[in-house]
């Protein structure tokens, strides 16, 4: 197979990759880029090929990430008119606060687990830069 020990994919593989972003399974993906499955299968063996499809499936979940945070706003919204409104039922009104405070929490946590992940970073390059000009002195 042409270009299975190059890191680009061939037109027959980038139609397979396509098939399998598309189709819920290897044999659906496989009837659609007309392969067959054993075939197709053999090609997800190859590293490039699992690279670019891990890569793929990636764009795939981000984008939709994206559209999910897009979103946020309307449904942070909705939530708060649910917890304010007093014609609402009782259990509503209570889910939707709880909702709104565990999400406040959990964004809180992840921003100070962010800023923690930065500042171990930062000491360790200034580690690495520091143990790189010992070891020059040391020569």
């Amino acid at each position: 197979m042409q270009g299975s020990d190059e890191k680009t994919l061939t037109a027959k593989q980038e139609k397979a990759l396509l098939a399998l972003l598309a189709h819920g399974t290897l044999k659906e993906a496989a009837a659609a880029c007309g392969m067959y499955e054993t075939t197709l299968w053999r090609m997800m063996q190859l590293p490039h090929f699992q690279s670019s499809y891990r890569a793929s499936r990636r764009q795939v979940v981000e984008a939709a990430i994206a559209q999910l945070q897009a979103g946020c706003s309307v449904a942070v919204r909705v939530l708060l008119e649910v917890a304010e409104d007093e014609q609402a039922s009782s259990s509503a009104r209570v889910s939707a606060a709880k909702i709104v405070l565990d999400q406040s929490v959990s964004a809180l946590e992840l921003t100070d687990l962010q800023e923690r992940v930065e500042q171990l970073e930062k000491q360790f390059g200034e580690h690495q830069t520091t143990n790189r000009f010992t070891r020059s002195a040391k020569q």
